[in-house]
């Protein structure tokens, strides 16, 4: 008689839910490698190892301060933001952008609610285009990765980008474009957080036991992503540093000129890398040749266009305002890489 009952085995939607995991994929390429290559195995197990004992401070400095943020129900001050005279909006929106504490699902419901209340594009414009380019965890992942000159510049970026989207269509309403942005919009919930349109900030949120447990999962969900994401991202850069030509690289994206900079924008578009893959596989494109511009405009033009970022826009507006944000977006990546490499 089998120990194992029915109900303990893993159903075939588990194992194919498991397949399509970071950890599967960390596994199926580190078994490929000790098959085909198994004179490099240890080399690349080390490399990609060492570079995640190296970041491991940030994940938990920036673990701690994501939940902190999630507990205390910060989201109610980033909502303020979208108060007041529409410049006003669009300064704060593009600053705080870069501060707000979502996942992926709450993007949407958050906006629609701005969207609802009379909040202007033009605002909303400037957060979409910030939102994704960084946020506390993201510009401490980075700093580990390629040092805090880069994190810093792309901090500035995604400031600056925000600015930009925001008043370019801020000029565009006004000459009468846009002049009806909005799809019909439902008001929903992903149920990962609190309504952001009400109450205020808790700041002291483990005097509260409700807030504590929100804490305590919200450092647990935030390490485990963390973790398997950047485990992923370092084989994959141990692998291209391995395997990968040095002198490919640096005659695609290497090199001084607008040309690789815009190369780069483009190859990072349709590339999809969240936040938190991008920063460890750019540092091996830059050991292999590719320039401070390129791994810019690469790193900016790619979150806009990761599919979170996206499927906010696209859930919400209209697609003349979406080609409005996929325009900006890469505009304002080749433009932050020709700037980055000017002055770096």
């Amino acid at each position: 008689m089998s120990l194992v009952t029915e109900t303990s085995r893993p159903t075939g939607q588990e194992i194919k839910a498991w397949i399509a995991t970071p950890w599967a994929f960390i596994l199926l390429m580190l078994v490929a490698v000790a098959v085909l290559d198994g004179g490099r195995f240890t080399t690349i197990l080390s490399f990609a190892v060492a570079a995640l004992g190296s970041t491991l401070p940030y994940i938990v400095f920036a673990v701690l301060l994501i939940a902190g943020l999630k507990a205390a129900g910060a989201e109610a001050v980033i909502a303020n933001a979208f108060k007041g005279r529409e410049t006003r909006m669009i300064l704060m929106a593009a600053l705080f952008g870069g501060l707000a504490p979502f996942c992926s699902c709450e993007v949407i419901p958050f906006i629609a609610g701005l969207l609802a209340l009379g909040a202007p594009l033009s605002a909303v414009m400037a957060f979409w285009l910030s939102s994704p380019l960084i946020d506390p965890p993201t510009l401490l992942i980075t700093a580990a990765a390629l040092g805090w000159p880069f994190a810093i510049g792309k901090a500035v970026a995604a400031v600056a980008l925000g600015l930009f989207g925001g008043f370019a269509i801020k000029v565009a309403m006004g000459a009468g474009w846009f002049s009806e942005p909005l799809r019909a919009i439902k008001q929903s919930r992903c149920g990962c957080g609190p309504d952001p349109f009400t109450g205020k900030p808790a700041w002291r949120f483990w005097q509260e036991p409700e807030r504590r447990e929100t804490f305590r999962s919200e450092f647990t969900a935030n390490a485990i992503f963390l973790i398997k994401w950047l485990a992923l991202a370092y084989v994959l850069e141990a692998l291209l540093v391995t395997y990968v030509p040095a002198t490919m690289i640096a005659g695609l994206v290497g090199g001084e000129g607008i040309v690789p900079i815009g190369i780069a924008a483009l190859v990072g578009m349709p590339a999809y890398l969240n936040s938190y893959v991008a920063p460890p596989l750019l540092a091996g494109l830059m050991e292999q040749g590719m320039s401070n511009g390129a791994a810019m405009s690469f790193v900016i033009a790619g979150a806009v266009s990761s599919v979170p970022a996206m499927a906010a826009v696209w859930s919400l507006v209209k697609k003349p305002v979406f080609a409005a944000y996929i325009g900006l977006g890469v505009s304002g990546a080749i433009a932050s890489g020709i700037i980055f490499q000017m002055l770096v």
